[in-house]
């Protein structure tokens, strides 16, 4: 056992808040078996460390256009509050703080959060973990400029419910940025065929693929939230360079959207 895993495993006494609608206590259970390898660059989260890269350049590009940031300064993100809800072990709320935002990292799986701020102590950052759901910090009247909302939808009981709770997390103009897997044969093939049984990336049984949500719905969903869509990309993986891109057209599998509270 790593010190890691030993720090970790007596389960938390922090629970996250059940009277929500979007909770699903199956999909939870799901992430904090695999809690303790959030950074392990080889272990069952390697798929998002090799996307990370594509997620952070969408992200931060979306970012510094919204409120108008100069990505060569030093702290360009400064003065900005986010929140990444699912936050998992702080794959994005490290960057995030690194660029200069006050970052708040929340997760309903319980086991996820002392992964998280054991990592961010040992690297220096000061991030505000909780354990939690997007509807309790709307009942706590939390708001936030940006909320990152990446390969969440796909795990939640209701995501309309659960994508209205992002929105009024939101500052008017505020931005959320969420992405997803598209729902057709090609998601299948590649996301669970390729992803869990073929390349064994993940575990078998991490997603389920009736859960998936094509760019469209999903794009009505976030409208029926009051939030405006304005803009979409695919995430595509190039078995070439081993390496994942945006694309502009090929949102067939992995995609991310952005959309603002107007």
């Amino acid at each position: 056992m790593t010190q890691l895993q030993q720090e970790i495993a007596p389960m938390p006494q922090e629970t996250a808040t059940q009277s929500t609608t979007s909770i699903d206590a199956h999909e939870i259970a799901k992430f904090e078996a695999m809690a303790a390898e959030w950074w392990d660059l080889d272990g069952k989260f390697k798929p998002l460390h090799m996307l990370n890269p594509c997620r952070l350049d969408y992200i931060t590009t979306q970012i510094a256009a919204e409120f108008d940031r100069d990505m060569t300064a030093e702290l360009p993100f400064i003065g900005l509050r986010i929140l990444d809800i699912g936050c998992g072990g702080g794959l994005l709320c490290e960057p995030m703080a690194r660029l200069g935002a006050t970052v708040v990292g929340v997760d309903a799986a319980a086991r996820n959060i002392p992964v998280a701020r054991i990592h961010a102590e040992q690297s220096g950052l000061e991030i505000d973990y909780r354990v939690g759901t997007a509807e309790a910090l709307v009942a706590e009247g939390e708001q936030f400029d940006i909320v990152l909302n990446m390969e969440v939808v796909e795990h939640v009981a209701d995501p309309q419910a659960y994508l209205t709770a992002c929105r009024q997390l939101l500052v008017p103009n505020g931005l959320h940025i969420c992405s997803t897997l598209n729902r057709n044969a090609k998601s299948y093939l590649f996301a669970i065929i390729g992803a869990e049984h073929v390349m064994r990336w993940l575990p078998r049984g991490t997603h389920d693929w009736a859960k998936f949500i094509t760019p469209d719905e999903l794009f009505g969903m976030l409208t029926t939230a009051g939030l405006t869509p304005v803009d979409r990309k695919g995430m595509v993986f190039n078995p070439l360079t081993w390496s994942w891109l945006l694309s502009a057209s090929d949102l067939s599998v992995n995609y991310v959207t952005a959309s603002v509270n107007r």
